[in-house]
């Protein structure tokens, strides 16, 4: 191969990782599952009555809001609203191969996955399908650190929490089976010193793991959307393609001035025609609509800082000054090689958790392009060519630095506008530094000698894909600069509606009556490694403390 082809296959296969990051990818068409039985109750919008009342009603089936869903309608009548489809007739959506599809194939109003670019330039993701960004992500599934629970303002009752983790994990976890990428990063996290080993577990411990999967043995994957199996049918129901416009409001005076209570939703079906549903007495509405769609959703309700929404023209139902304050994201930095060897494709499997606050993760992925010469050369149809690609990339503890998110329209169909800030607190930037160093270390390991490639007179090197580590890794400047430069997402963004500034220690939205927010728009540090474990447990968690509280007040 000529080095411009060289240099043109690695520079194709960069762009590829600098948009998606470590994705997957194969040459096999995945196949759609056969949608489950709960799917009975599961219905398009366009068929709902135009006005209905229900004791719940849950903005979002996503992550959170299908297992609070099914906790739910164990002993109430629940609607849950999901602005996209059901995952089960997309193939790409269903299979281990077809993630990076997924995320790629993207339109403005229903693809499964809907992309947005912070104000930084750096893009992302969010999940618009039922099963929400679980069923769009990487599948890694692992258990919170202590420090988020600590720190969250929540008051966790433990033994819950537990049993709300084992309730997800009977149904939709699977133990990894690793393959050539994920055992040799395993070996090299051990060698440089990511003590001690800890097998596979779904613990967050500090050392080398091999954590769960919502993928199983076959590639197929499982999301909260499978959670809804253990709803009860006749006190569900769940429309697709239901995009919910704002929550209706309603004030009555009172001795301390007016009070504000949510009564009930506006959403309109993929005909355009609107629908009420409202909430019976003691009732509640509960935004689960994620990150971006949660506080998105209190601008156009008009809660928010009174003169931001003003200027839009939104009345003002409640003057709340941090609603879309506090949005963070989990910036990550890494490198790429293309190994000598042929690759398999996977997802993140192997997790190196450190003391210095940093976490380390891998995948390797096989990625087509189809050379240019082919069309200029040949006029039959150029065959793709697959190239394997490793990833080592690592995220950092928190974060720190915070961001904001504010309204680009007043359609909520289009994102909104969010600036994360990354590395704006130097504690961040010094955790990226020690993180890429560790990297450093892992490149240097023996585990990783077969991925390089050897050259002539018997010396080897790898071969980047992108930007390589800087030589000189001891000077913190020229690492720092590396961080800020090569930053991109993991997609563990959260926060924009956090505890004790715009929800209280119950996720209920302060100075709003019957309106609560369960999704990680309220959390103000990521859980642990990777956050879909803890949503999926928060959504089962907080069903079951509503039924008590329902029980005490009955």
């Amino acid at each position: 191969m000529s080095k411009r082809m060289d240099c043109y296959l690695l520079y194709t296969v960069f762009v590829v990782l600098l948009l998606l990051g470590a994705v997957s990818q194969s040459n096999a068409r995945p196949r759609a599952n056969r949608p489950p039985n709960f799917m009975r109750f599961v219905t398009n919008a366009t068929d709902f009555a135009s006005e209905d009342y229900y004791d719940y009603i849950i903005v979002g089936g996503g992550t959170a809001g299908c297992p609070l869903a099914a906790t739910l309608s164990q002993s109430f009548r629940v609607l849950l609203l999901e602005r996209g489809g059901v995952p089960y007739n997309r193939p790409n959506v269903m299979s281990h191969d077809g993630f990076l599809t997924t995320l790629t194939d993207v339109n403005n109003f229903d693809s499964p996955a809907q992309s947005f670019i912070s104000e930084e330039g750096v893009p992302n993701a969010r999940g618009r399908v039922l099963g929400g960004s679980s069923a769009i992500n990487a599948g890694f599934y692992s258990r919170a650190d202590k420090q988020f629970f600590d720190n969250s303002g929540l008051n966790w009752d433990l033994t819950t929490v537990n049993q709300s983790y084992e309730w997800v994990e009977r149904a939709i976890v699977f133990r990894p089976q690793l393959r050539t990428w994920q055992s040799a990063i395993r070996d090299a996290l051990l060698e440089v010193g990511v003590h001690p080993f800890n097998g596979f577990t779904l613990e967050h411990k500090v050392g080398t793991k091999i954590g769960g999967s919502t993928f199983d043995r076959a590639g197929r994957r499982h999301s909260s959307a499978d959670l809804l199996r253990y709803a009860r049918s006749s006190n569900i129901r769940v429309a697709v393609y239901a995009t919910v416009e704002r929550v209706l409001l309603a004030s009555s005076p009172s001795d301390s001035g007016n009070n504000v209570s949510a009564i009930g939703v506006v959403y309109r079906d993929q005909l355009g025609r609107f629908h009420h549903a409202m909430i019976r007495d003691r009732g509640e509405v509960i935004l689960s609509a994620g990150s971006l769609g949660s506080p998105q959703l209190l601008f156009l309700s008009g809660i928010g800082p009174r003169s931001y929404l003003s200027t839009w023209g939104i009345p003002v139902a409640l003057d709340q000054p941090h609603v879309g304050d506090f949005v963070y994201d989990n910036p990550r930095n890494g490198i790429s090689i293309v190994p000598p060897v042929p690759m398999e494709n996977s997802l993140i499997q192997v997790v190196g958790i450190t003391e210095e606050g940093a976490f380390l993760e891998a995948a390797s992925n096989v990625i087509p392009f189809a050379s240019p010469i082919h069309s200029v050369f040949i006029r039959a149809p150029a065959s793709p060519l697959y190239v394997p690609v490793t990833t080592i990339m690592e995220k950092i503890l928190g974060p720190v630095s915070t961001g904001s998110l504010r309204l680009a329209s007043t359609d909520v169909r289009m994102n909104p506008i969010v600036r994360f800030n990354y590395f704006s607190d130097p504690q961040d930037l010094e955790r990226c530094v020690n993180g890429t160093r560790k990297i450093g270390e892992i490149l240097r390991s023996r585990a990783m000698q077969d991925f390089m490639f050897r050259e002539w007179f018997g010396s080897r090197r790898f071969r980047f894909v992108g930007v390589p580590l800087p030589v000189d890794q001891t000077n913190d400047l020229v690492m720092a600069e590396f961080c800020r430069r090569t930053v991109s997402t993991i997609w563990h963004y959260h926060g924009g509606c956090v505890v004790g500034k715009v929800v209280n220690c119950d996720l209920k939205v302060n100075g709003i009556t019957s309106l609560r927010i369960v999704d990680g728009s309220t959390f103000n540090i990521s859980p642990g490694t990777n956050p879909q474990a803890t949503l999926m447990m928060l959504g089962r968690y907080m069903g079951l403390q509503m039924l008590r509280e329902r029980m005490r007040y009955k």
